[in-house]
């Protein structure tokens, strides 16, 4: 059995595509949560500044907490140190509020073109005039809680505005206090769209908002007089890989110096370079050595590109084989039946069952033949032949 080359072909590049379609790529630099600690360290979220008036917001393995339980008046924020750089995008928030049944406070979500070192720990009724967008969830209105839109192009301070509740653009009611479990916040600037989702839930939408590329994401929280806790579990901000293959053109990073470990694992990818086509392989780099989000996905790039180069050359290297493994087949076949012309063989055969007749024939004579009597008759003929000669 022999294993085509087209069947090899076929069963590469669906696997090719099958793990490429699947593929959601999250961007580690502005994401937190989604591994098993939060920090490294216990000390620094990778890639955002982490800060507090009136207290250290607490940082633990699973959730940070930015306003604590008591006392009160109390802030926190976090602020991704670099930009987005796309313009389709899913932000995903869980955070947990809770607190006494009359507490009180306000969770603010930016989208800004200023990062902490101008924003700081704003809340929506703090800042001045600031460029971006912001969702805030606080209990406006009496409802037992609301999540509202509001987006701002840098004219306007909302510090100095006689009503900045009558700048929201969208909103929705969501009871999200004391639930005993996380609350889901989904935030989607797509191609035609932009959306806000709430425990799966939609909360509003609008067809005519386009944010910009380079702003920065940030997440404040500040408790009142009788306090709210907030506590950020995740924060996951993905895009498709679609989007980011049209729109990073940067080549990769150089590669760090490499340490013992990696050393030691060099070996195999050197025998791997040396098979025949088998070129442009990326060097290994440790994950936090690639910073960027230009430089992640130049590197996804750049890496599913050779992969689809290894495809086309494994391929060649099987129809190479395949050709090779039916030549010998047929070298194996000439040594082990000889080469004798057809009719020389019948010839043979026809001379073999021609003796097997004569055979035949003699067998059945001799068996049919009476050879007693023949032998009395010779034995009678001896003797009267010596009775002749005694005379």
């Amino acid at each position: 059995m022999f294993i085509t080359p087209s069947s090899v072909w076929l069963l590469a590049l669906s696997a090719f595509a099958a793990s490429t379609a699947r593929a959601q790529y999250m961007i580690e630099s502005l994401s937190f949560g989604h591994k098993e600690s939060i920090s490294p360290n216990h000390r620094t979220v990778p890639g955002w500044q982490l800060s507090g008036e009136g207290h250290t917001p607490q940082l633990l393995s699973d959730r940070i907490i930015l306003t604590p339980p008591h006392p009160g008046s109390k802030r926190g924020a976090l602020w991704s140190e670099t930009g987005v750089g796309w313009s389709e995008w899913t932000a995903d928030l869980d955070f947990r509020a809770s607190g006494p049944e009359r507490g009180s406070g306000n969770l603010q979500i930016w989208f800004t073109k200023d990062r902490q070192a101008e924003m700081g720990l704003a809340s929506v009724y703090t800042i001045g005039q600031f460029d971006g967008l912001v969702l805030v969830l606080d209990q406006y209105g009496g409802r037992g809680g609301s999540v509202r839109g509001f987006l701002n192009d840098g004219t306007t301070s909302y510090k100095d505005h006689h009503n900045v509740d009558s700048l929201a653009f969208g909103h929705c009611d969501y009871a999200y206090r004391n639930l005993g479990r996380p609350t889901h916040v989904r935030i989607k600037n797509g191609h035609d769209n932009f959306e806000v989702h709430v425990d799966d839930k939609p909360c509003f939408s609008s067809d005519k908002i386009r944010l910009p590329l380079g702003y920065y994401f940030g997440i404040s929280a500040a408790s009142a007089e009788i306090p709210d806790s907030f506590e950020v579990n995740k924060f996951v901000v993905s895009t498709t890989n679609s989007i980011a293959r049209e729109e990073v053109r940067k080549a990769p990073p150089q590669s760090p110096p490499q340490t013992q470990e990696q050393q030691e694992k060099r070996p195999s990818l050197q025998r791997m370079q040396e098979l025949p086509g088998i070129t442009n392989i990326p060097e290994d780099a440790p994950a936090e050595s690639i910073k960027s989000q230009e430089e992640q996905f130049a590197d996804l790039h750049n890496r599913l590109q050779g992969l689809n180069h290894q495809v086309a050359t494994i391929y060649e290297e099987f129809t190479k084989l395949s050709k090779a493994m039916e030549d010998r087949h047929k070298e194996l076949m000439s040594k082990t039946v000889p080469s004798v012309p057809h009719d020389q063989i019948n010839q043979m055969d026809s001379r073999i069952q021609a003796i097997a007749r004569s055979v035949e024939a003699v067998r059945r004579d001799i068996e049919g033949r009476d050879y007693k009597e023949h032998l009395t008759s010779l034995q009678d003929a001896l003797k009267d032949t010596k009775a002749s000669l005694m005379d």
